[in-house]
């Protein structure tokens, strides 16, 4: 039985270096397949090095079309250190190769003029201003792949807090968060907010000044139907905006005017101007400012797109560039709720029962008669 036993193991182990020996492939065969492939993975390496500065040399040429809104090419191309048939060929290349060369034009020309706009508000003016069919994940690559993200810009600039404490009547908060209105010049809303400028002293040195913007904003349409700008947050101020708001909304009945428990909206002379021309009062609720978030939207957009990017070095720059920035937001700032049109053209469209309005020309520029100036600071727009 041993002998039977070790016979049948020596089989095994025969049968195993048999097996082995069958799996192994000649050696001959093995060489030149390593071979191939090492030869196959150097042309890969090769390849990929080519891939690598063919997408870098293109990219920076995007990066170039993009910078010539703002710099003259002559100058970039000294920075970047390409010449200018290299750039002049990848541009060539590009409109044949791009089949979105011409949605990237469009996206071009409206960024020249409204350089704050994303990639919803530009996507809603291709689609309902100029009639492209469009995808709004085409839009997002395309301002991707060409660097046209928006730039946001941030001061850390302190609260103003108009609150006093009661100093007078404070009303209920009839709004109650409810900012949908269904006519015009039914819901009006108001705040105060704060500018920083720098003005020289009698010594050369620049010192901090403050300005401050008084708006009313109609909820129906996010319009600002009047305004003023003064150097000092007093009654005077607030009393001036508040007598074009009340010119404009005069034909409406069942008008109510929304504000914060700051002490100018408290004191009789404002309750009682209010009562006189029957209108009803309501406030937010006591350090709420989600209570009127309508308004705080406002002084976002307007400090984010215009204050922020820039230092004023007087009040009457600051002064022009606020006026500027009210004018462009009621006649030229889409808005997605709005059907992708401004709030001016909103109420116009509803007024004479169209379905839709369309820009006569992309370029902004200031209307006559859009906004008029009123005693020395006060505003009513058209």
């Amino acid at each position: 039985m041993f002998k039977h036993e070790k016979n049948q193991s020596e089989k095994r182990l025969q049968q195993k270096r048999n097996t082995r020996t069958t799996r192994r492939k000649p050696p001959s065969k093995n060489r030149e397949r390593l071979f191939k492939r090492a030869q196959e993975a150097g042309i890969r390496r090769r390849l990929e090095r080519c891939d690598k500065k063919y997408k870098q040399t293109r990219s920076i040429c995007k990066v170039i079309t993009s910078l010539r809104e703002k710099y003259q090419l002559k100058d970039i191309l000294t920075v970047v250190k390409i010449s200018r048939s290299t750039y002049m060929y990848w541009q060539r290349k590009e409109k044949e190769e791009n089949p979105d060369s011409e949605i990237l034009e469009k996206i071009l020309e409206i960024r020249k003029e409204h350089e704050d706009w994303g990639c919803k508000r530009i996507h809603g003016y291709l689609i309902q201003v100029i009639g492209m069919k469009i995808n709004i994940k085409k839009v997002h690559r395309i301002i991707k792949e060409n660097n046209l993200q928006v730039k946001t810009y941030h001061k850390r600039n302190g609260r103003y807090n108009s609150y006093r404490g009661k100093v007078g009547e404070v009303a209920d908060n009839i709004i109650d968060r409810n900012f949908k209105s269904d006519k015009p010049h039914k819901k009006i809303t108001t705040d105060t907010t704060e500018f920083k400028y720098y003005e020289k002293d009698k010594s050369g040195t620049y010192q901090i000044k403050k300005a401050y913007l008084n708006p009313y904003l109609d909820m129906y349409n996010s319009e600002i139907i009047s305004y003023s700008i003064r150097k000092n947050p007093n009654y005077k101020a607030v009393e001036e905006a508040l007598d074009k708001a009340l010119d404009v909304t005069k034909d409406q009945k069942d008008v109510i005017y929304h504000s914060d428990q700051g002490w100018l909206y408290q004191i009789p002379r404002y309750v009682n101007k209010l009562k006189d021309h029957g209108i009803t009062q309501s406030m937010s609720r006591k350090g709420n400012c989600l209570d009127n978030s309508i308004m705080e939207n406002f002084f976002s957009l307007l400090k984010q797109e215009m204050y922020n990017k820039k230092t004023f070095y007087s009040y009457e720059e600051l002064e022009q560039a606020i006026i500027e920035y009210i004018d462009y937001y009621n006649h030229k700032r889409i808005k997605e709720k709005l059907g992708y049109m401004s709030p001016v053209e909103y109420r116009l469209s509803k007024e004479n029962n169209k379905e839709s309005v369309k820009f006569n020309k992309l370029p902004f520029s200031i209307e006559k008669g859009s906004t008029t100036k009123n005693h020395a600071n006060s505003y009513v727009c058209k």
